[in-house]
């Protein structure tokens, strides 16, 4: 794993990302070499008329392929899969690249060249993907883990069952110490011959997971510390499963690595670059989509008869939990809740109506959430605002519940990407473990990334109701 700006990105997705940058830019230089080569090539590629016509191309490409969750570290898709999302960007990006050529001309390479380079991209693209989807998940391309501990914290490493989870990642196996109950399974388990850096290095380990608790006795101080000096990365068991899942082990976690841990304070206190950034962003998307959000509201309006109210006006917690009322465009029949006891929604859900069902897949009815933002009630990025309902009952079943409210509830998320609707108390358990990592490892890199790859979850339907 590689840390940008405190986001851990599986180094697989950066050689991707990087491979594919060098094909997009090639592709343009590609479609232009007969046209390059009449005249002088230095002066061509110094002046910048081909470099800055390939790097609006290569800018326009990787923000589609990022859209259509290309470069998501939990893509799950079948080759066939990856090829739509890979049309359905390159089908996006000829549009966009028309569009933008003839805003402004200059960026024209000709029509000829830019065919070229379009096959050529596409073409290549296609190829390089279907290598890697091929080979990228062999051991020699993974970091060899060793893990110290089998006793029951080891073994929450053994329950991971995601593939997704062991991206770039292989426990080469588990080191008892000490006094501790050994649950892991015997096959896993390796004795030390001598030293735990002899060990290390007869299985050529790259990366130590401490997971045993300091209660323990025999713990291995200096030779953990050997191990560290002689260049073998040493994480704990909530950095790991920090790295591999992208949420924060609630069962991996306590106060005192809360206190102890760095991130948490740069998300709670975002400051006045963050504000600015959900203003802009509110204000840029109200001026598109208000075309939208009136069509929506007149087809919310006729679809009840001209009676009911078109916006729907619900009490969340908000920050430090504050109550406030969040704004969305009506998708449920009025009454939709019996006695006016709090329901959460569900698969194919009757209350729903057919404007409803739509603007709902379609993130449509989120829309009226801008005048939210702009009010400083939320933010663009946050943990999804609850009802003070749940979070009453939410707080008494699950441990760190309320560190969710300690920063602005958002319209999307870090777990509204990585995990599907919630709709219950597990649910909303392995989503906050997602809110936790946002919350530690917050950026305006993670803000961004999150924004990006959102747009996947709509083009995909993922995770409404």
């Amino acid at each position: 794993m590689v840390r940008i700006f405190r986001h851990y990105v599986p180094k697989t997705l950066l050689i991707l990302g990087a491979s594919e940058v060098l094909i997009f830019f090639g592709s343009i230089y590609l479609g232009v070499t007969p046209r390059i080569l009449e005249f002088n090539p230095t002066s061509n590629l110094l002046v910048g008329e081909v470099w800055t016509k390939a790097l609006a191309y290569t800018l326009l490409m990787m923000l589609l392929m990022a859209a259509v969750g290309l470069y998501q570290r939990g893509l799950r898709d079948e080759l066939r899969g990856i090829g739509l999302r890979i049309s359905v960007a390159f089908l996006t990006g000829l549009i966009l690249m028309g569009a933008l050529i003839a805003v402004d001309p200059a960026l024209s390479v000709g029509s000829g060249a830019f065919t070229v380079a379009f096959v050529a991209s596409f073409s290549g693209v296609l190829a390089f993907r279907a290598i890697v989807y091929r080979y990228s998940d062999r051991d020699i391309f993974k970091r060899r883990v060793l893990v110290l501990g089998a006793g029951s914290q080891a073994r929450q490493i053994e329950l991971l069952r995601r593939k997704v989870d062991w991206i770039g990642c292989a426990v080469v196996g588990y080191v008892p110490v000490g006094d501790e109950t050994v649950v892991v399974a015997e096959k896993r388990l390796l004795r030390a011959p001598s030293t735990l850096l002899e060990l290390a290095g007869k299985h050529h380990v790259d990366e130590l997971v401490v997971a045993v608790g300091d209660h323990h006795t025999g713990f291995p101080v200096s030779e953990v510390l050997d191990c560290k000096m002689s260049g073998i990365e040493v994480v704990d068991l909530l950095g790991f499963f920090e790295q591999q899942t992208g949420k924060i082990n609630l069962a991996a976690l306590n106060p005192i690595s809360l206190i102890f841990s760095d991130g948490f304070i740069q998300a709670v206190i975002k400051g006045s670059l963050h504000r600015l950034f959900d203003i802009l962003l509110s204000v840029a998307f109200l001026l598109i989509a208000w075309p939208v959000m009136l069509i929506t509201a007149a087809a919310v309006w006729i679809e009840s008869g001209f009676r009911d109210p078109v916006l729907y006006r619900q009490v969340r917690v908000g920050r430090n939990g504050r109550h406030f009322r969040i704004l969305k465009f009506r998708s449920m029949r009025v009454g939709a809740e019996r006695a006016g006891v709090a329901e959460w929604a569900r698969a194919d859900d009757a209350r729903v109506t057919r404007v409803g069902e739509f603007i709902r897949k379609s993130r449509i009815d989120e829309l009226p959430q801008l005048f939210n933002v702009l009010k400083g009630e939320m933010s663009f990025v946050g943990p999804r605002p609850e009802r003070p309902e749940f979070v009453a009952m939410l707080a008494e079943q699950i441990p760190y519940y309320e560190l969710r409210h300690r920063v602005n509830p958002g319209i999307t998320g870090w777990a509204q990407i990585c995990y599907p609707y919630g709709a219950s108390a597990h649910d909303a358990r392995e989503k906050l473990q997602f809110e936790l990592y946002y919350i530690k490892n917050y950026s305006l890199f993670l803000d961004i990334a999150i924004l990006i790859q959102t747009v996947q979850v709509i083009l995909w339907g993922q995770g409404a109701r």
